[in-house]
């Protein structure tokens, strides 16, 4: 069997810490020396892996989206009905993986960081297109011509409960913030079916 080398493990060392360390901060005003500390090796080391920080931060983006995307993913495998694929949607948004504040604290800033930089506004693109994509698929059936209004209406929701939470101005709990996001969504007979 192979070894897993030590690369793979100080990258997710160093994404794992970029994350922490911008939660601590509450902004990218965080250096790589801080964050390479924090996992436990030398700023040259971090730089070897990723270059600088804007690349430690993508990738520590990238990782958030791919544990967001497999919630996502499984949560719409055990969904029986489509407000049960809507809803499994939300409840992976707001999971314990992905709504606790470092992690929270993380997304406010990539939205920052995409007004100035392509890479993130590229990857910002492709998070908002999977998701109202995943929004719209679930809400069709339901809504029919009215399916894009509450896509973006709930993606709209989601986004700001996490800006709310950011600025410790929403709720701190995620069962509160699904029921936020699911309360714009009027409840028709026919959808449970």
């Amino acid at each position: 069997m192979p070894k897993l080398g030590m690369e793979p493990i100080r990258r997710a060392s160093l994404i794992k810490a970029t994350i922490a360390e911008i939660g601590e901060a509450g902004s990218l005003d965080v250096t790589v020396s801080q964050i390479a500390k924090r996992a436990g090796m030398s700023s040259a080391l971090a730089h070897h892996y990723f270059g600088g920080k804007e690349q430690i931060f993508l990738a520590a983006m990238r990782h958030t989206m791919t544990v967001y995307g497999g919630e996502v993913r499984g949560a719409l495998l055990m969904a029986r009905s489509p407000l049960g694929r809507v809803e499994a949607i939300v409840r992976s948004s707001f999971s314990q993986t992905n709504f606790r504040s470092e992690v929270v604290a993380a997304w406010l800033n990539f939205y920052v960081l995409a007004q100035s930089s392509e890479g993130a506004h590229r990857l910002l693109t492709i998070y908002q297109r999977r998701l109202r994509s995943n929004l719209r698929h679930a809400l069709r059936p339901m809504w029919g011509a009215q399916t894009e209004e509450m896509a973006e209406r709930m993606a709209a929701l989601i986004d700001g409960a996490y800006l709310r939470q950011s600025l410790g101005l929403g709720v701190q709990d995620s069962e509160q913030a699904v029921k936020l996001v699911m309360g714009c969504l009027p409840i028709k007979e026919s959808m449970n079916g």
